[in-house]
């Protein structure tokens, strides 16, 4: 991911540094608003990890309870180099069975029903705590002056080094799947290793490089389940797109949102020194409501946006854009023209269900 423009680039850091152990990074998800009374055919639970994907989290469930990953419904993904707890669901759940996992890595909590599924990005938000080491009283000065900015004028809503994954290429991939070249998304997905992947991992993905398709199944822990899915999909001759379809379709729709993602970040990096101005033209969102809509009272919102009860939005891509107008416009249009994106890259396809603008 490249480096990203901030407005506080003139001020000194603190230095020091983050995720050294699991215990310095801390994520909790809040859950969305429950609905039906605590009835329904789904079971919620909260699934906390501690050094683990949620992928793998989600293996180890699914291996424990005797059913398919896929069929475990979550919100997000969320850091492996970490202490992070979410909230899932899965359909006609053997409750007692799952009150009664026990694992050195991952445990369940909150129990309860539901009559609708855990869906991709349906979460109330998320609370951090990050430890910074090798920072102390010498830099309190600095932080003080950084934090100065950000309750005056806020802080850039950018997609941070967790969508797009600890490879970076989650956003290629989701490229790749709305244009349809379905080799170069499995070439990302399974191939070209790098001095970062864990040792299992990255001779699995060297065995998919030189087309060793078995040697690179037998390589795959087994808890990557997407992984080997995808390469028993192409021994068994359904090629690319059959390799692609059996990959958690959760999995593939957080590949496209990362694509969104980056062409979010391009708009706001380029107008990162106003974000917190309100423009002629600007769609704005309401934090009370968390509805959009455009600026009619240019002078009112200037002033709501000053008092944070609303803010400027930016845009993430999809078949039903709605594009502002004056300059934000003007920069939404540019960056949709450098990355060629038209909302018909977003219609639904074999395998890929159509993708919302935001």
């Amino acid at each position: 991911m490249s480096i990203l423009p901030y407005f506080t680039s003139g001020l000194p850091g603190i230095g020091g540094q983050i995720k050294q152990r699991p215990e310095d990074f801390r994520v909790d998800e809040f859950a969305p608003d429950a609905t039906g009374g605590g009835q329904g055919r789904f079971t919620w639970f909260k699934l906390s990890k501690r050094g683990l994907t949620t992928s793998a989290a989600i293996a180890k469930v699914a291996s424990y309870l005797g059913v398919k990953p896929s069929g475990i419904a979550f919100a997000g993904l969320k850091d492996a180099n970490a202490i992070t707890s979410q909230w899932v669901s899965l359909a006609d759940a053997d409750i007692r069975r799952l009150e009664r996992l026990r694992d050195k890595d991952i445990r369940v909590s909150d129990i309860h029903f539901r009559p609708v599924s855990q869906e991709v990005g349906n979460l109330a938000g998320n609370r951090f705590v990050v430890r910074i080491r090798q920072a102390g009283k010498k830099q309190l000065d600095q932080a003080r002056a950084l934090l100065d900015v950000m309750v005056r004028r806020g802080v850039p809503d950018y997609f941070g080094q967790q969508r797009f994954g600890s490879r970076g290429d989650n956003a290629a991939m989701g490229e790749a799947l709305l244009a349809g070249r379905d080799e170069e998304f499995l070439r990302i997905f399974l191939g070209r290793p790098w001095s970062g992947d864990p040792p299992r991992s990255r001779t699995a993905r060297d065995a998919y490089d030189h087309r060793s398709l078995k040697r690179a199944i037998g390589c795959w822990p087994a808890y990557c389940v997407d992984p080997r899915g995808a390469l028993t999909a192409l021994l068994a001759g359904k090629g690319s797109a059959g390799a692609i379809k059996a990959i958690n379709p959760r999995i593939r729709q957080i590949y496209v949102q990362a694509y969104q993602s980056v062409i979010f970040n391009d708009i706001l990096a380029r107008r990162i020194d106003r974000i917190d101005v309100v423009e002629p033209g600007e769609i704005v969102e309401d934090h009370a409501t968390g509805r959009s809509s455009p600026v009619k009272d240019l002078a009112a919102a200037g002033a709501r946006a000053a008092a944070f009860e609303l803010s400027p939005t930016g845009l993430l891509p999809g078949r039903r854009m709605r594009i502002a107008e004056g300059l934000p416009g003007q920069i939404e249009r540019a960056v949709l023209a450098k990355h060629k994106i038209e909302a018909s890259l977003f219609a639904p396809r074999p395998g890929l269900k159509g993708v919302d603008a935001s």
